[in-house]
């Protein structure tokens, strides 16, 4: 019959164990006034603290849920265990020797509890960390040494190695006196077909800790040619101690941190977590053996307490394809998650590991400074497919572009990357793009969010609209610059000349306007010689469709806004005028590749198109200067 653990002994547990201390190797805590201590409640999901500690009290409530009790109630509630099993761990972790009355031994008692299974790993991590110093062990060493890391670094992360042969450590545990179902109901032994036998063979191992520190599980590397299994890594399969979705492996070493900073950093392997905390980025984590989930991410934001949105959760990957591919997955799970998330990735296709190789450990923490939004990420890569440097592929992109900004759930996130998708694309009329994104969020369709057109017409982006060349309205002010210009090219070609024979197709934005530009330089051009009535009929022969003949006749007799006398000054100042507006354009262009140009990745091309920039806005300033007075 087991015995009780003395009163005594219960009270001097709950005496020196904290409860700040203890729930706050789950939960980040940040004072709430009046002595107590607030934090995410680790026992449902809520975006706003109402978990509170009073550490005077030695108690914990949950406005939210109702959850609430002393330390050892919590852990008991957080570990899954009894009364007696919260109490032991408590002990332990506090150096307390418990005293048991009226019964058997210890031991006895706690066979196949979890407490037995965690002392089975604790037990099993001692002895493959000492099987790594074998001469069995040399590849395993070689393995380490060649990505980087020494002895010190493997007593760190407490590797280890699995040896050969079927069940050395099944052997190890069974004299240490654990049971054969104990070592099978932990994942540490299986049924082979002669007998028990080991889980790993002849493999490069890590423990993985759960948020207390215990050892719950073992990752596993392939590192023998010739290993049976071909799976490169082997993960401890699912046991009561060990849930692969609640665990990340290298947070038992990063959780304080991560509290301190308000960051994690996500990688995608054991290596990679090693790499990061050795080049000084001790927030690092990676999941063990699956895709990072949901609960994943629940056990970082009670560490974050990202209720304010400082917390920051940035994702690093070794490639863009699988960059894009996680950032895409942003639309539909990352969302409901209020931490700031970020993504990292590492240049040539380099994992952190193969980066602080090649280029140090600085390298590394550039990477996770140089973090890019994942919603940003996410819409950048798909404007990548689209040609942005012409009008018909902004059209394109803002057609497939906006619906995919639509998805976004957060309003002001959302508003906030209409506004960066029009100057990521190029397309000024902002307020354009946000209304329609806003009209696709709200059930108006990709149909609706499709036509979005800028204000002005100088973009030339009516071409998602007009179906042919119809009249202008002539009292637009956008367009007053083009039609003045044609004007004078039609009545005073003497005095347009060359000046508007320059003039490039893009300087009229209106198809009818465009037209009959295109049907001036087919007659000859302003500079032809030709007297403005018998040039006028030659272009009406070089007009196609009526309607354009129809804008030639009204602008050949509609007459100049300026004095007879002031022509020639009037004409040259219209024209510089429209081509200061071309040149606008122009910087436009500009900057919006620059906005999607990277000064550090790519610093040559953004030094060539910095430099068209200020030449061009100096061009501009001059024909501001040039068409002064003249109007």
């Amino acid at each position: 019959m087991a015995g009780r653990i003395r009163e005594s002994d219960i009270a001097l547990v709950r005496d020196r164990s904290r409860v700040d201390e203890v729930v706050g190797d789950h939960v980040s805590l940040r004072r709430a006034g009046g002595g107590a201590l607030k934090g995410l409640c680790p026992f449902h999901d809520e975006k706003s603290p109402s978990f509170n500690v009073r550490p005077t009290h030695g108690t914990y409530h949950c406005f939210g849920c109702g959850e609430g009790g002393d330390v050892i109630a919590f852990v008991m509630k957080i570990e899954h265990l009894g009364f007696v099993e919260a109490v032991e761990r408590l002990a332990d972790r506090a150096g307390i020797q418990l005293t048991y009355e009226g019964g058997g031994a210890t031991v006895q008692r706690d066979r196949g509890t979890r407490s037995r299974l965690i002392e089975a790993h604790r037990v099993a991590a001692e002895f493959y960390a000492e099987q790594l110093a074998t001469p069995d062990a040399m590849a395993a060493r070689e393995f380490l040494a060649q990505r980087g890391f020494d002895e010190a670094a493997a007593r760190r992360f407490g590797c280890g190695f699995a040896p050969g042969g079927w069940d050395k450590l099944t052997k190890h545990l069974l004299n240490k006196g654990f049971e054969l179902t104990e070592l099978i109901k932990s994942q540490l032994t299986k049924e082979g077909r002669q007998g028990p036998i080991d889980r790993f063979h002849r493999r490069l191992l890590w423990p993985i800790r759960d948020l207390g520190g215990d050892v719950v599980g073992f990752g596993a590397r392939r590192i023998f040619e010739d290993d049976p299994i071909q799976a490169k890594y082997l993960n401890t399969s699912e046991s009561p101690i060990y849930k692969k979705s609640h665990v990340l492996f290298g947070l038992d070493l990063a959780k304080r941190e991560i509290a301190k900073r308000r960051q994690a950093v996500v990688v995608e392997g054991y290596t990679d977590v090693m790499a990061m905390h050795l080049a000084g980025v001790p927030t690092a984590v990676a999941s063990c053996g699956t895709a990072f989930g949901a609960d994943h991410m629940n056990v970082l934001r009670r560490l974050l307490i990202d209720d304010d949105l400082d917390g920051e959760v940035i994702f690093t990957f070794d490639g863009d394809a699988a960059g894009q591919k996680a950032a895409l997955k942003a639309f539909d799970g990352e969302q409901q998650f209020s931490a700031q998330t970020y993504i990292a990735i590492a240049p040539d296709g380099m994992d952190p590991c193969e980066l602080r190789q090649e280029k140090g450990d600085v390298a590394v923490r550039d990477l996770v400074a140089r973090r890019t939004p994942l919603f940003e990420f996410a819409i950048k890569s798909k404007l990548r497919d689209y040609d942005l440097d012409s009008v018909d592929g902004r059209v394109e992109a803002l057609k497939k572009m906006v619906p995919f900004v639509a998805q976004i759930k957060d309003r002001s996130k959302r508003d906030g990357y209409a506004t960066r998708l029009a100057w990521w694309v190029g397309w000024e009329d902002e307020s354009t793009v946000v209304r329609r994104v806003r009209e696709t969020a709200n059930g108006g369709g990709p149909k609706a969010a499709g036509r979005a057109r800028p204000a002005d017409p100088n973009q030339g982006a009516l071409a998602v609209d007009v179906d042919g060349p119809t009249r202008p309205d002539p009292r637009d002010p956008r367009l007053w610059h083009q039609r003045e210009a044609l004007k004078s090219a039609l009545q005073l070609p003497e005095m347009a000349g060359p000046y508007y024979d320059s003039l490039p197709d893009e300087a009229f934005t209106h198809p009818a306007y465009l037209a009959l530009h295109q049907a001036i330089r087919e007659a000859g051009g302003a500079s032809c010689g030709l007297s403005a009535p018998v040039f006028v009929d030659a272009v009406a022969q070089a007009c196609g469709p009526q309607s354009v003949r129809s804008v030639l006749t009204e602008l050949a007799v509609e007459p100049l806004q300026t004095k007879a006398s002031d022509e020639y000054r009037y004409v040259q100042s219209v024209l510089t005028r429209l081509q200061q507006l071309l040149v606008a354009n122009q910087i436009t262009e500009i900057k919006s590749r620059l906005r999607r140009v990277s000064p550090i990745d790519e610093a040559d091309e953004y030094r060539a198109l910095f430099g068209d920039l200020i030449a061009l806005e100096s061009y501009h300033k001059e024909l501001g200067e040039q068409a002064v007075g003249g109007l």
